[in-house]
């Protein structure tokens, strides 16, 4: 429609009128006539069009000044009140988008109880309470986001870790029975950490999850070094019964040692409130609850269970 009203209407008004109208440059009509066409082109085709008109209208003498009057186009700075309506409302101060899609952030900061409780009681509360629009919908991110990935990944790889320690512990003894033994030690060392945790009001998180993995290993050594030497003395001939006395007493240094060490290391960060203390105090006390109740499970227990199921019936080990 454009290059038609111009063909059709150049020889009726001069092409310094339409530039005029137009605010443009004699070249920058003629560019405005030769390029490709745009919403901006239809739109001033569509004023070359009422132009005409009016032009048509008045007979044929229509002046710029008269034109510009009877458009509206005066060339003065209009109010705004004339092309908008003013009105004072509360909005976004930006208008955020993520995936295509618009997003709003609304953030809060959990004190006194763990996220995961918090999301679970805040989306029973909003299921109930809250309708949202059709192509509305509500995720949880953040910490709470982290930890669900982080809990996801352990789920896998803790399992995927006991499955590597009951191989080795198999390779070293050759005997399922004993590595079994040793892996006993392990949910003592768990019971252990959760029980410190709920005495020192800590909540489950990425953090602890990672204590109880060094708990986890700690334990197994501790069982290790235990069977192992029990194993040594068998082999020189000793009695089943001997044996198990006499590895106790000899392996309760090496265990206890092990087991102080780490539990004094971590006193630093059982006592720590400053930044970061949040990810730090979890860690710590469950490897020290752990260790506080593993620990005698593998001084006193152990040996009688390895006394019980340690060897079959001939006196080998299974």
């Amino acid at each position: 429609m454009r290059y038609e009203a111009i063909r059709r209407h150049r020889g009726e008004y001069p092409v310094r009128l339409m530039c005029r109208c137009l605010k443009v440059s004699a070249s920058g009509f003629h560019d405005w006539v030769t390029r490709a066409p745009s919403k901006r082109a239809r739109d001033n085709a569509r004023l070359l069009e009422r132009i005409h008109q009016h032009h048509t209208d008045s007979g044929g003498v229509m002046g710029a000044p008269r034109m510009h009057e009877e458009l509206g186009y005066e060339g003065e700075s209009a109010s705004l009140n004339r092309v908008a309506r003013l009105q004072e409302m509360s909005a976004p101060e930006a208008i955020n988008h993520e995936n295509g899609e618009r997003r709003i952030v609304v953030q809060t900061n959990v004190r006194g109880r763990d996220v995961g409780s918090f999301v679970t009681d805040a989306t029973a509360t909003l299921a109930g309470s809250v309708t949202l629009p059709e192509g509305y919908y509500l995720t949880w991110g953040g910490q709470f986001e982290n930890q669900q990935r982080a809990a996801a990944r352990l789920a896998l790889v803790v399992p995927v870790a006991l499955g590597l320690i009951f191989l080795v512990l198999f390779t070293s003894f050759g005997s399922v029975r004993q590595a079994l033994l040793v892996l006993a030690n392990i949910p003592f060392a768990l019971v252990g950490g959760l029980l410190a945790l709920w005495l020192s009001g800590e909540y489950m998180s990425v953090p602890a999850s990672v204590g109880f993995i060094a708990l986890l290993g700690i334990a197994v050594l501790n069982g290790t070094v235990m069977v192992s030497y029990f194993n040594d003395l068998l082999a020189r001939g000793k009695a089943l019964a001997d044996t198990v006395v006499e590895g106790a007493q000899r392996r309760l240094r090496p265990v206890l040692m092990t087991a102080s060490i780490t539990a004094l290391g971590l006193v630093p960060l059982l006592l720590a409130s400053g930044p970061g203390s949040e990810i730090q105090r979890p860690l710590a006390i469950v490897v020290v609850g752990g260790l506080l109740s593993a620990t005698p499970f593998t001084l006193l227990f152990l040996p009688l269970i390895f006394r019980r199921f340690g060897q079959d019936a001939c006196g080998r080990n299974p």
